[in-house]
C-alpha cells in the first residue's frame, strides 16, 4: 500500500500517468506466449497476407527482426508497428504529447546510451522506473543494466522517431556541446582558438622573412637544404610504397573460403551524409544511394544538414525519401564544420559500422557488402576502411584530367603502400567505414579541424589500431576551376599543417605511441608535404642553370653540391612520372597518360593554396571554405556500373 502511494504522489509531481504502467509489474502468466507481431499486423488490417510471406522469406534469408524488415520495405508505418508491439507486449505507448520524462534519469544514464540502445527512462513511480524503449525485442539484453541503475525497471513503448524528438527537446544543448567537443581536448586543435596561437606563427614568419632580408644568401641556402632533403625523404616514401604495392600485386591471390552459409544477424551499416547549400545534387545523390544492395533493413543513411540551410533541405522535403534514408538537421551554431555535423548525426545512427559519403559520391553497389566482408575477415584492431575514390568527370579540362592522375597516384598507389609499409594511413574524406564502438572510444571527429579526416587516421594509428584500404570505387566530381581548386586544396593544407601542431604537441607521447617508424612517416606526409609547397619556388631557380643562368648560391655551393640538388630535382620528377603512370592502368584512365608530363604545371597552383592556408592559419584556422558541387553531375550519369568498376586496377 505504502508503495502505491508513494507512486501516485510521485505521478502527481512529475504529471506522468504511471497507474497503466504499474500494472505491468504483474507478469504475464507462465502459459501466456506473445501473439507473433506479423499476424498482429494482420488482425489490425495493416499488413496483407502476401507481404507479410514476403518479409518472412527476407527475415528467413538474412535472420534480421522482422518490424525493420517491414518498415524498410515499406509494408507498414511506424505508427501502426508501435500500436502492435504495445498489443504484443502488452505494454502501453509513450510519444511526444505525453509529459517530459525526468531528465536527471536520463543523465543519469547518458544521453548517448539513450540513444544508442533507443530506451529512455522516464520517471520513477516509487521502487519502480518506467523506461521506453523503441526496441522491445532488445530490452531483456539490457534490463540488468537498467536495474542496476535504477533497480526494478517497467518497460513501455516509444518510437524511434519520438524517443529522438524528446530526447532533442531536454538536451538539445548538450547535444550540440558534445558535438563540437568530444574529442580529448589535448588530441584536439579547439585550444588553438586564442589570438595566442596566431601571433606565435605570425612572429615566426616575420623573423624568417627578416633573416631572408638581414642574410638572403644564408637563409636561401639553408632552406634550400632543408626543402631538398624532404622532397628526397617524400619521394623516396612515395617510391616505396608504390614498390610495396606492386610487389604485392605479383602475388598468387589468396584462397577465397569455401561457401559454407551460416545464418547469423549481419551488422545494420550507417551511412552519413553531410550537405551543405547543395540543393541540385538531393535528387542524383538520393538514386545514387538507392543503387546500394545491402538489405534495406540493414541499411541507415542520414542526410546531414545545417538547420538553417533552407535550401538543401527544402530539396529534400520535396523527395519521397524511403525509411530507410533519414533527414538529420543539425541544431544551428557558429561552427559550421563537416566533423561537426557528422559527430551530431552519428548520436542517431542505427549501425554498428558508420559510414561516411560525399553528396557528389557514386558508390558501387556492392560496395558495403565488401565492407562488411572486410571488417568480418580483419583483426579486432581494424578500425577504418578507406575505399578508392575516382572521378566521372576527368576530361573536362586539364585540371581535372591532372586533379584525376593526382587522384589516382594517391588513392590506388601511395595509400595502399602506406599501409603495406605498416605506416599511419592519413585518411581521404569520404567512402570511409569505420567500427562504431572504435570511433566512440576516440571521440569522432575533432568538429574544429578542417581536414578531420587525415586527423583522425592518425589518431586511429596513436591508440593501436589500422586502416585497411579496399579495392571498390567512388565516383566523385573532380574539381575542375582554378580558383575552387586553390581554395580546396588550401583548406586541405591548413588541415594538414593544423594536424601536424596538434600531434607535435607533445613529441615523445607521439613517439612513444606510434614507433620509431610510424613517427617519421608523420613527419614526411605533413611537415614535409607543407615545406615542399611553401618553399618550392627555392627548387624551381634550378631550371635557370639549364639556361645558362647561374643560380644565387652557385658560388657559395660549389658545382657539386648544386649537381646534387639537380640530381635530387630529377629524382623526383622521374618517380613522379613513372608512379602516375603505374598508377593509370584502368582502361578507361590510360589516355591520361599522356597528360603526365604536365604535371609540372598542375603543382605550382598548390603553392598559391600554401600561403593561404598559412594566411587563414593566423586569421581563422577553423574557416571552412566550402567547396561547391553539381557543376558536372551530369557526366556521373553516362558512366554505367561495369564501367565504374572496370576502374578498379
Amino acid at each position: 500500500m505504502q508503495v502505491i502511494t508513494a507512486a501516485k504522489e510521485e505521478s502527481a509531481r512529475r504529471r506522468v500517468p504511471i497507474r497503466p504502467a504499474l500494472e505491468l509489474v504483474i507478469e504475464r502468466k507462465r502459459g501466456d506466449a506473445p501473439k507473433p507481431l506479423g499476424r498482429i499486423l494482420r488482425d489490425m488490417g495493416v499488413l496483407s497476407e502476401d507481404s507479410l510471406m514476403r518479409a518472412l522469406e527476407i527475415q528467413s534469408k538474412q535472420a534480421g527482426i522482422l518490424g525493420d524488415i517491414l518498415l524498410a520495405h515499406g509494408m507498414v508505418t511506424e505508427a501502426d508497428l508501435t500500436a502492435a508491439l504495445s498489443q504484443q507486449y502488452d505494454t502501453r505507448v509513450f510519444g511526444r504529447n505525453d509529459p517530459l520524462p525526468d531528465p536527471e534519469l536520463m543523465d543519469r544514464f547518458g544521453m548517448q546510451r539513450c540513444l544508442l540502445l533507443n530506451c529512455l527512462p522516464w520517471a520513477r513511480a516509487g521502487d519502480v522506473t518506467l523506461v521506453a524503449s523503441a526496441r522491445p525485442a532488445e530490452f531483456s539484453r539490457i534490463r540488468a543494466e537498467l536495474e542496476a541503475l535504477f533497480g526494478q525497471v517497467v518497460m513501455v513503448l516509444i518510437s524511434e522517431t519520438d524517443l529522438h524528438h524528446t530526447i532533442l527537446r531536454i538536451r538539445r544543448s548538450r547535444l550540440k556541446l558534445w558535438a563540437e567537443t568530444c574529442v580529448p581536448e589535448m588530441e584536439s586543435c579547439r585550444v588553438m582558438r586564442g589570438q595566442r596561437f596566431g601571433r606565435v606563427l605570425g612572429m615566426s614568419l616575420l623573423a624568417l622573412a627578416c633573416c631572408a632580408l638581414w642574410q638572403p644568401l644564408i637563409t636561401m641556402s639553408v632552406l634550400t637544404v632543408f626543402t631538398t632533403v624532404f622532397l628526397l625523404l617524400i619521394t623516396s616514401l612515395k617510391l616505396a610504397a608504390a614498390v610495396a604495392v606492386m610487389r604485392d600485386r605479383m602475388r598468387p591471390p589468396s584462397p577465397v573460403p569455401g561457401n559454407n552459409v551460416v545464418r547469423h544477424r549481419q551488422p545494420i551499416v550507417s551511412i552519413m551524409v553531410p550537405l551543405y547549400k547543395e540543393p541540385r545534387v538531393v535528387p542524383r545523390l538520393i538514386n545514387r544511394l538507392s543503387r546500394l544492395t545491402w538489405p534495406r533493413d540493414l541499411l541507415d543513411i542520414l542526410l546531414v544538414v545545417e538547420e538553417n540551410d533552407h535550401a538543401t533541405r527544402a530539396a529534400l522535403d520535396r523527395c519521397a525519401l524511403p525509411r530507410w534514408m533519414r533527414v538529420i538537421p543539425v541544431p544551428d551554431a557558429p561552427l559550421k564544420t563537416k566533423p561537426r555535423a557528422l559527430n551530431f548525426a552519428m548520436l542517431f545512427a542505427r549501425g554498428s559500422i558508420i559510414g561516411v559519403y560525399d553528396a557528389e559520391d557514386a558508390p558501387e553497389p556492392d560496395q558495403v557488402h565488401r565492407v562488411v566482408r572486410c571488417f568480418q575477415n580483419g583483426p579486432p584492431t581494424l578500425a577504418c576502411v578507406q575505399g578508392v575514390l575516382d572521378f566521372y568527370n576527368p576530361r573536362i579540362n586539364w585540371l581535372s584530367r591532372c586533379f584525376t592522375m593526382e587522384y589516382a597516384t594517391w588513392f590506388r598507389m601511395v595509400l595502399p603502400g602506406l599501409q603495406r609499409l605498416g605506416l599511419a594511413v592519413p585518411l581521404g574524406g569520404t567512402t570511409l567505414f569505420f567500427r562504431r564502438d572504435i570511433l566512440e572510444r576516440l571521440g569522432g571527429w575533432d568538429a574544429h579541424n578542417v581536414t578531420e579526416d587525415a586527423d583522425l587516421g592518425i589518431r586511429l594509428a596513436r591508440h593501436g589500431y589500422y586502416t585497411e584500404l579496399l579495392d571498390t570505387v567512388t565516383m566523385e566530381e573532380a574539381n575542375c576551376r582554378a580558383i575552387p581548386w586553390v581554395k580546396q586544396r588550401s583548406r586541405w593544407l591548413k588541415g594538414y599543417a593544423v594536424t601536424w601542431l596538434v600531434h607535435m604537441r607533445a613529441p615523445r607521447q607521439l613517439w612513444a605511441q606510434l614507433g620509431a617508424w610510424r613517427f617519421f612517416g608523420v613527419q614526411v606526409l605533413f611537415l614535409g608535404t607543407l615545406v615542399q609547397f611553401m618553399f618550392a619556388p627555392l627548387l624551381w631557380a634550378f631550371v635557370l642553370i639549364s639556361f645558362g643562368i647561374p643560380h644565387p648560391i652557385q658560388d657559395i655551393a660549389g658545382s657539386g653540391v648544386i649537381a646534387g640538388f639537380i640530381a635530387v630535382f630529377l629524382f623526383s620528377e622521374a618517380v613522379t612520372l613513372t608512379v602516375g603512370y603505374l598508377a593509370l592502368q584502368a582502361p578507361r584512365h590510360r589516355s591520361l597518360r599522356l597528360w603526365l608530363p604536365t604535371l609540372h604545371g598542375y603543382f605550382p597552383l598548390a603553392v598559391l593554396a600554401v600561403y593561404k592556408a598559412l594566411w587563414e592559419l593566423i586569421s581563422a584556422p577553423f574557416y571552412w571554405d566550402k567547396t561547391a558541387h553539381g557543376e558536372h553531375e551530369a557526366a556521373c550519369d553516362s558512366i554505367t556500373v561495369a564501367q565504374i568498376s572496370s576502374a578498379t586496377p
